[in-house]
């Protein structure tokens, strides 16, 4: 099989939930080290994004419930914008970069 290794950056840029709307915060998923086109590839890349999706949407107290809901939305919004994009990339083996931003 043939491997693919792919030297582009995953651009994430989201407005935390708790910031102020002109703010914005960004993360860069490296994913040259990865074979997508194996299963554990693909995990490793799932993980990866998991995580730049935590970072740009941010955390919101325990107790601050309308946080909470602003931060589990942009998490799902986020989460569901990108996985079209890299599902398009896989399909395609495209090394760009891909831009998510959440609002």
């Amino acid at each position: 099989m043939t491997k693919f290794l792919f030297s582009a950056l995953l651009a994430f840029t989201a407005v935390p939930a708790f910031a102020e709307p002109a703010q914005t915060v960004s993360s860069f998923v490296q994913i040259g080290d990865l074979d997508l086109a194996s299963e554990a590839g693909q995990r490793a890349l799932d993980k990866r994004v998991t995580q730049a999706i935590i970072e740009v949407c941010g955390e919101a107290s325990p107790a601050d419930l309308a946080g909470q809901n602003k931060v589990r939305d942009c998490r799902q919004a986020t989460r569901t914008r990108l996985g079209a994009e890299i599902d398009q990339r896989l399909a395609k083996v495209s090394s760009g970069p891909i831009l998510v931003a959440a609002r």
